[in-house]
């Protein structure tokens, strides 16, 4: 589902500065051996094809939007907040220096910096989102409607991006390697134990289940009476209307539309989502 509009305060306004700067001049080059990749970079792979496109790109027409770093005057070196793509890129197309613009950014900066930068590139897995979550959730005790603002999601998003972190290593491990996705491990979270949760995900993974038959099968494991299937294709209106829903509030909302009106069904799989659910509804 596309991405629509933007993404929280963006770079600019985490970092005092003018980020809107197309090009570095000659006097912001420097040594790419003098830049540390970010220790707070929420991603964790990048694909290789990827990586030798944008080498390519680089070596006709060089970096068109310079890295963001922040300087360490004692080791002379740079850290980078943001660009990782583009340095690895750059190394690839055998550059000796890197255009750059210097800011200065804490810890915590880092992360948000290098997070949103993703995100806004639809880069990062939905683990590593998570984990880049937790992080500024733990270690910087951020609320989860503090991360949801600077990330310019609805906090109901956040919370459920940050429970899949929950689930056991083998379904995380199929979410990683794309076996499965988000929606697959939301719903496996639906099942009360990490038995049943693997047990689902191999039916899941054996017989191919989209996200909707998964739903069904987690509703059978718990012992809930599946709905019955629609007897027609849904509308391609209703089906644009339950995806803007759904990116709104962060979970599934199916939509019955008739002559006469019709119902919002609004999905949830914790307390916890049902109680955020209704804070943002009623707050909102």
């Amino acid at each position: 589902m596309a991405r629509k509009g933007g993404l929280g305060k963006g770079l600019d306004a985490l970092i005092p500065g003018d980020f809107s700067a197309p090009q570095a001049d000659s006097d912001n080059l420097v040594s790419i051996d003098s830049i540390v990749p970010n220790p707070r970079q929420p991603r964790a792979s990048m694909d290789e094809n990827d990586l030798n496109d944008l080498a390519n790109s680089i070596r006709e027409h060089g970096i068109l939007q310079p890295l963001i770093v922040t300087h360490e005057p004692m080791s002379d070196t740079h850290i980078l907040i943001a660009g990782e793509r583009r340095l690895r890129a750059a190394k690839l197309a055998g550059l000796d220096k890197v255009p750059v613009i210097v800011r200065t950014a804490s810890e915590q900066q880092r992360l948000e910096l290098a997070l949103i930068e993703n995100v806004q590139r639809a880069d990062l897995s939905p683990l590593e989102t998570a984990e880049a979550y937790r992080k500024l959730a733990d270690e910087f005790n951020l609320s989860h409607e503090e991360i949801a603002a600077r990330d310019g999601k609805g906090r109901v998003a956040v919370t459920n991006t940050m429970r899949l972190l929950k689930l056991p290593e083998q379904a995380k491990k199929a979410l990683a390697e794309g076996k499965i996705s988000e929606g697959h491990g939301r719903a496996l979270l639906g099942l009360p134990t990490t038995q049943a949760q693997l047990a689902a995900l191999q039916t899941i993974l054996k017989n191919d289940l989209n996200v909707r038959q998964t739903e069904e099968l987690i509703r059978k494991l718990g012992g809930q009476k599946p709905p019955a299937m629609p007897v027609k294709p849904v509308d391609p209106g209703v089906k644009e209307i339950e995806e803007r829903l759904c990116e709104k509030l962060g979970t599934r909302v199916t939509l019955k539309h008739g002559q006469k009106g019709g119902t919002v069904t609004i999905h949830y799989y914790s307390e916890e989502e049902l109680s955020g659910l209704l804070n943002r509804l009623i707050l909102d």
